[in-house]
């Protein structure tokens, strides 16, 4: 498992059951992920593709447990999965020719225009709005653009696709997060297969941590289902936040 020492590996494995947690109910895991991958001394092109290999156990545990409860129909969100795993894909293949300072200039001022946007916003709760835009649209506009985001860069992924869902199909935020789930795993199976033929993955540390997410996941489901709306919005605030100013800081 590389040249990586115990206590770095169970500080690893930790940090990875907080995404879990975190990234279930409001997204926003990579953002302790691969820091902390980085400050491991894991090399940057290896820290991307471990970090996707781990997210897609705790992204996958989420996605199952929002199924069980019957917040989403797996087998009918099978088109819009595909469609967020090929953008990915595509997302990944292309990441090291997307200039990095646009980047980060760009996504800091979107994840704080996310969480204005909960924040001042009626409280959606899990009442069902008019949809602003048709699944077509919403299925060939939408779900590539935020799942190649995804596979170029990453975080708050889980974001967008909530604002998505609440803003433009009018869910309500419980249903939202669950459906923000399915596509989150699809986006990360999608970059995850491009980082796994280059290569590029400690694959022994990616499976603890994976473990260590389908634990965090399963937790923060569990009190996203329990709790809906009350933990799910202001979580996604804070989440969005503390991105933005983790993005600008470096």
């Amino acid at each position: 498992m590389a040249d990586l020492s115990g206590w770095v590996i169970v500080a690893l494995v930790a940090a990875a059951f907080l995404a879990g947690l975190i990234d279930s109910i409001a997204g926003g895991g990579g953002l302790i992920t691969v820091p902390a991958l980085l400050l491991a001394g894991v090399a940057p092109i290896d820290a991307l593709g471990t970090n996707k290999l781990q997210a897609v156990f705790g992204s996958g545990s989420a996605t199952v447990a929002y199924g069980r409860a019957g917040h989403v129909d797996l087998r009918a969100m099978l088109p819009l999965a595909s469609v967020s795993a090929a953008g990915s894909a595509v997302g990944a293949v292309v990441a090291n020719v997307v200039p990095g300072d646009a980047l980060d200039a760009m996504i800091p001022v979107a994840l704080v225009l996310v969480a204005v946007y909960f924040l001042v916003r009626p409280d959606p709760g899990d009442i069902e709005r008019p949809r602003r835009i048709s699944p077509t649209a919403f299925a060939v506009g939408i779900v590539p653009v935020i799942g190649f985001y995804d596979g170029v860069f990453g975080p708050g992924t889980g974001s967008f696709f909530m604002v998505a869902y609440v803003g433009l199909a009018g869910y309500g935020i419980l249903r939202a997060t669950a459906h923000t789930k399915v596509l989150n795993f699809a986006s990360n199976l999608g970059a995850l297969i491009v980082f796994a033929v280059s290569g590029s993955m400690i694959v022994g540390l990616g499976l603890a941590m994976g473990t260590a997410q389908v634990l965090g996941a399963s937790t923060g489901s569990r009190l996203a289902i329990r709790h809906g709306g009350r933990i799910i919005r202001p979580l996604l605030v804070v989440t969005c936040i503390a991105m933005a100013i983790r993005l600008i800081i470096g």
